[in-house]
């Protein structure tokens, strides 16, 4: 079977996808690319594609969707499947811009604690019983990650480039997925994704936000295996 290439979101790493890997692996080699040791959107994409098969399935979510979509810029011809979780095509406005340098500094002075516990993980999540444990999992990863990977990431975030015309232009199979309950990256913005991509399909998943592969993963599940069992 195609080997199937995850790409986590930011401050995170293969935990975000557990069940999807516990699920997957059982037919199919599963791979987690890191996105930690770059500062730019081309960077991790080139990074991930020096090291993934030579063709394989590709989801990505949050901003490892939009690494996911450089890739797909870069080497279509190499993805044979696309799945974007909770994501953005777009470039970083001005606005969500500003506010990542007083966050930067922030991390810079020893405070990555203050800024995922009070400015990003209340934004992650719907209002569920698993709630509490998983913020506490993004806490986990986000530390264990550590500043020097906040300030890349944002880095990259800060000048990413708008991906429409990567969208419209590709011809794969692809699932568009998001929490019902997102903030971050709201279902309008998938809609607009779903609008670019020619036979894109798709999936809003009921009782998740931002972090749909842990909130409900069997729903999760059940869209990613459509995805990977469609023509």
């Amino acid at each position: 079977m195609t080997p199937l290439v995850l790409i986590p979101g930011m401050m995170c790493d293969e935990r975000l996808f557990l069940p999807q890997v516990a699920a997957y692996s059982k037919s199919r080699q599963v791979i987690c690319a890191p996105i930690y040791a770059r500062s730019t959107i081309n960077e991790l994409a080139q990074d991930i594609l020096a090291e993934a098969p030579q063709r394989f399935a590709l989801a990505g979510l949050s901003m490892g969707g939009i690494v996911a979509m450089e890739i797909l810029r870069l080497a279509p011809d190499r993805i044979e499947r696309i799945a974007l979780l909770d994501t953005n095509p777009l470039a970083e406005t001005a606005e969500i811009k500003a506010r990542r340098y007083p966050q930067m500094k922030v991390v810079s002075d020893g405070g990555l604690v203050t800024v995922i516990r009070d400015e990003m993980k209340p934004n992650y999540l719907s209002d569920s019983p698993q709630r509490i444990d998983i913020l506490n999992l993004c806490l986990e990863m986000a530390l264990d990650l550590g500043p020097a990977v906040f300030l890349n990431q944002s880095r990259a975030l800060m000048n990413r480039v708008d991906q429409s015309a990567t969208l419209q232009s590709a011809n794969l199979p692809a699932l568009i997925l998001c929490g019902r309950e997102d903030k971050l990256c709201p279902v309008a913005r998938h809609e607009l994704m779903a609008k670019l991509m020619r036979g894109s399909h798709l999936e809003i998943i009921e009782g998740a936000a931002h972090l749909p592969t842990l909130e409900q993963p069997e729903l999760t599940n059940a869209a990613l295996s459509r995805w990977l069992e469609s023509e």
